[in-house]
């Protein structure tokens, strides 16, 4: 089945598989992340070169079901405390042997998916977006989410397993992607650009007012879009038809013409945005403030903004410099 141009918010081309991602991996290129689904992956079960990464939240949750041959890796390893502050990611070394132990190799595919733990009952379905876009960062160059997770399989009638695979340990070199994530400094000196959209992934309620930061609100000129509102409403691992996120992304005014950063909290939900927008939209410049709220407001001097609207508050604060 060959591709069909349309237009994406903005009124740019992009490439879409003309009957809404049946054409799997998707997108097609050579973009580091993509989607799959659970019939390919049926399909391609026990391909040779494949590693398959089971990120579910609990390791109870994989010890009483995960894929055939699925590691665990939990999603801990990949961030630790730095100097009091809590969200940095892990030494470059220590991510490099977790992802060894699990057998990954930079160029072979590694298929990663989360789920609703039956046994801990935890779960938001953010585990294989942030697991995906670590991978990348980190120098993998085929990273596959199952689109729809663990639950997605078991809906497709997939087999189920409680053996642990006999996993090689890799020889992965992790070296960081430092074009994927913008620091605080430049952040601070773009973001109020007019060629530049800022988007903020945390629930609405939390944008507009009290979440656990010591300031409620968000940051001035960022725009509300709540990942959950881009998946499938009963399953938060499953994105929404392309012509559901066209629709949500030109409503937000997420314009492919513009440098968009994606931030949240803590960067783990950004990490949903930021894969949607570069590899599976293909959007031209897209970056991740991986600090986000949380650093944010460490800066005592920096601004908060409650309330629904972004761009007065955006307005103000270009005015106030």
């Amino acid at each position: 089945m060959e591709d069909d141009k349309i237009f994406t918010p903005g009124g740019k081309e992009r490439l879409q598989a003309s009957s809404d991602r049946e054409n799997v991996p998707y997108p097609r290129g050579d973009g580091k992340v993509k989607l799959v689904t659970p019939d390919w992956l049926a399909d391609h079960l026990h391909d040779g070169n494949m590693t398959i990464v089971d990120v579910q939240p609990n390791i109870h949750d994989y010890i009483q079901e995960h894929i055939p041959g699925a590691a665990y890796l939990t999603e801990g390893v990949l961030r630790v405390s730095n100097r009091g502050f809590p969200g940095s990611y892990s030494p470059t070394a220590c991510i490099q042997e977790s992802f060894r132990r699990a057998g990954i190799e930079a160029d072979s595919p590694v298929v990663v998916y989360t789920g609703k733990g039956v046994f801990s009952g935890q779960g938001d379905g953010l585990g294989q977006t942030m697991m995906a876009y670590t991978m990348a960062k980190y120098g993998h160059n085929a990273v596959y989410i199952l689109d729809g997770g663990l639950d997605g399989w078991k809906s497709y009638g997939g087999e189920l397993s409680q053996e642990y695979p006999a996993v090689e340990p890799s020889r992965f070199t992790a070296e960081a992607r430092d074009d994927y994530p913008i620091g605080y400094d430049e952040f601070l000196r773009i973001k109020d650009n007019d060629d530049v959209v800022v988007l903020d992934a945390r629930p609405a309620k939390v944008y507009e007012g009290r979440g656990p930061w010591r300031k409620a609100g968000h940051i001035p000129g960022a725009i509300s879009l709540p990942w959950k509102s881009l998946m499938d409403d009963a399953n938060p691992a499953q994105l929404k038809s392309n012509d559901e996120l066209d629709m949500i992304l030109e409503e937000h005014g997420v314009d492919r013409s513009r440098t968009v950063i994606c931030s949240c909290g803590t960067g783990r939900e950004a990490t949903n945005e930021f894969v949607l927008l570069k590899w599976l939209y293909l959007y031209p410049s897209v970056r991740i403030y991986e600090g986000s709220f949380t650093e944010w407001v460490t800066h005592p001097e920096n601004p908060v903004v409650e309330g629904p609207n972004p761009r007065e508050a955006r307005a103000e604060a270009a005015a106030a410099r």
